[in-house]
């Protein structure tokens, strides 16, 4: 099972938060419906910036205590690596899920010449 380390912030990039998830899509959700989980309205963290996959739990874990460690401009460091202009990455990830879920829940259909 895959296992997720992120950072999201929030539209000023005020507040960085780095957090572990198995399923980014779920827990991204949650904090949209929990605006105020962590700051003020404000400040709700919905822009995912950065996250990295790994395989198992246990090195999830030790990228996530490594990482909940970086001082801010480490971690502002580390989103710039691979997302210069702090572009959410959610867009991303919903595209992705729903193409994957079109393609589990499609049944081939056969041309009507076929079948007549």
């Amino acid at each position: 099972m895959k296992k997720f380390v992120y950072i999201v912030t929030d539209r000023n990039r005020t507040s960085l938060h780095v957090g572990m998830s198995a399923d980014l899509i779920k827990t991204l959700d949650f904090y949209k419906q929990m605006p105020n989980l962590f700051f003020d309205s404000g400040q709700q963290l919905t822009r995912l910036v950065y996250f990295e996959e790994f395989k198992t739990e246990s090195q999830a874990l030790n990228r996530f205590k490594v990482v909940s460690r970086f001082t801010r401009p480490q971690k502002e460091r580390i989103v710039r690596s691979c997302n210069p202009d702090w572009i959410d990455l959610t867009i991303g990830l919903d595209f992705e899920n729903i193409i994957y879920q079109k393609k589990l829940n499609t049944q081939v259909a056969l041309p009507l010449s076929i079948l007549s």
